[in-house]
């Protein structure tokens, strides 16, 4: 898992539109679906489905069009665009349909994963308490 990773810091753009949050030079994710969001990616690119640089246009773009529609900044959230600049790109080459993509990233996050240690004790698995 960690191998990717390392791997791919020189994909990611270090300034600009495109440049995910980093603290001290480390990638932060604010929650658990934001580093399978970006896992997703570099699996997808690792693969050859995607074209890095098709998928940065397309998060610069997305990134883009947010700040035109929020001018405040206010909700921003670079993994929102990430995804959705991501299932542009890959319903674009016709791979799998927008929704697939979501449902894959829940099979994803369904799977135990070796590093999301308070994913798996938050009782997620044993129904929702009173929702019904």
């Amino acid at each position: 898992m960690t191998r990717g990773h390392a791997d791919a810091s020189y994909l990611l753009d270090s300034a600009g539109p495109a440049a995910p949050p980093r603290d001290n030079g480390e990638l932060v994710f604010a929650a658990p679906w934001e580093s399978r969001a970006f896992g997703v990616a570099l699996a997808l690119h690792d693969a050859g489905y995607i074209d890095w640089e098709d998928f940065r246009q397309a998060l610069i773009g997305e990134i883009r069009d947010w700040e035109a529609a929020h001018p405040s900044g206010e909700g921003w959230s670079y993994y929102e665009c990430w995804l959705r600049s991501l299932e542009r790109v890959v319903s674009g080459k016709g791979l799998v349909a927008a929704g697939d993509l979501r449902a894959r990233q829940a099979q994803l996050a369904a799977r135990p994963a070796g590093h999301d240690h308070d994913e798996a004790g938050s009782g997620r698995r044993h129904g929702h308490h009173g929702h019904h």
